[in-house]
C-alpha cells in the first residue's frame, strides 16, 4: 500500500485589471526574486499581464487593479466576486476611481460628444467609482501605485492567515521616522501629508516638494483643517486647493468632499 501523502493543494491566486494604467500588476511582477517565492506558494491561475495560461474558477484569493467605469465592469466584478474566497483591491484606481475619477466631477455626455466621432458607440457609465462601491472588498491597498513592500506583506499575510500589517497613519510619520524636515514649516510649501495615509516612504519630502497624496486618505482625516492652514498661513489660491485634492485619489470621500469646498 502507497502511504505517500499527496501534495497540500496550493491557493489559486488570480489577478484582474479594470480601467487602470496596469502599474499596480506591474509593481507584483517587479517583486522579480520574490515573485517566484510567490509562485511557488500559490498556484497563478489567472493573470494575463504575466502569462496567456488560464485557470478557471474559483480562486482564494483576487488581486482586482482598476475602477470601475462601464456596465460591463459591473457585471465582470460581481462575477468575480462569486469565484473569489477573498477579493483584494490595489492600488487607487481600485480603491478610489483613480485618476479617472475627475470624470465625476464634469458631464461625462458633454465630453464624449467633444471627443468621439461617433459617440453613439461609446458605453460608459458617468463615474469612475472604486471596486468596494459595487462588490464586498476582503482589503484596500492603496497607493499609485501600491507599493511593492507592502503587496508582498499582504500576500504574506494572507497566505499565513494573519492580519496584514499595514500602516494607517500620515506620510509625516514617516517624514519624522526619516528625519525629513518639514517642507511646510520650513519652506512653506503646500504638502498634503498630515492627510495622507503612509506607504511612499515619504518620497515626495526627501526632495524638497510636498506630498501628492498618492496613497489616498489616512484614518480620520481632517482635510478641512489643512486647507484652511494653506489658504491663511501659505496664502495657496482657492483653485489650487481644489487641484491638489483632484488628483490620483479625486474619488476618494475625504478628498471629494472638501475639495468640492472649494468649487465645482
Amino acid at each position: 500500500m502507497n502511504m505517500t501523502a499527496a501534495p497540500a493543494k496550493k491557493p489559486k491566486l488570480a489577478v484582474w485589471k479594470f480601467s487602470s494604467c496596469d502599474g499596480c500588476q506591474l509593481s507584483l511582477l517587479d517583486c522579480e526574486d520574490e515573485l517566484l517565492a510567490i509562485a511557488e506558494a500559490v498556484d497563478i491561475a489567472y493573470f494575463p499581464e504575466a502569462s496567456r495560461a488560464t485557470q478557471p474558477g474559483p480562486y482564494d484569493i483576487s488581486l482586482v487593479e482598476g475602477s470601475i467605469t462601464t456596465p460591463h465592469d459591473v457585471e465582470r466584478i460581481h462575477e468575480i466576486r462569486k469565484t473569489s474566497k477573498l477579493l483584494i483591491t490595489i492600488g487607487a484606481c481600485a480603491t478610489a476611481g483613480g485618476i479617472q475619477a475627475l470624470r465625476n466631477f464634469a458631464d461625462v455626455e458633454e465630453y464624449i460628444r467633444i471627443i468621439y466621432a461617433t459617440p453613439e458607440f461609446i458605453d460608459t457609465l458617468a463615474t469612475s467609482t472604486a471596486v468596494a462601491d459595487h462588490v464586498t472588498v476582503d482589503f484596500e491597498l492603496r497607493g499609485c501605485p501600491v507599493s511593492k513592500g507592502q503587496l508582498l506583506e499582504l500576500l504574506n499575510a494572507t497566505l499565513n492567515g494573519r492580519k496584514p500589517n499595514i500602516p494607517n497613519h500620515s506620510v509625516c510619520v514617516e517624514c519624522k521616522q526619516a528625519g525629513h524636515v518639514c517642507v511646510m514649516v520650513a519652506h512653506g510649501t503646500p504638502c498634503l501629508g498630515p492627510i495622507t495615509q503612509a506607504g511612499c516612504g515619504a518620497l515626495c519630502p526627501h526632495y524638497d516638494r510636498g506630498c501628492y497624496a498618492c496613497f489616498g486618505p489616512k484614518e480620520s482625516p481632517n482635510p478641512a483643517s489643512l486647507t484652511q492652514t494653506w489658504q491663511e498661513s501659505l496664502d495657496v489660491p482657492e483653485r489650487q486647493v481644489k487641484l491638489a485634492l483632484r488628483t490620483f485619489n479625486a474619488g476618494a470621500e475625504a478628498f471629494r468632499k472638501e475639495s468640492l469646498k472649494h468649487g465645482q
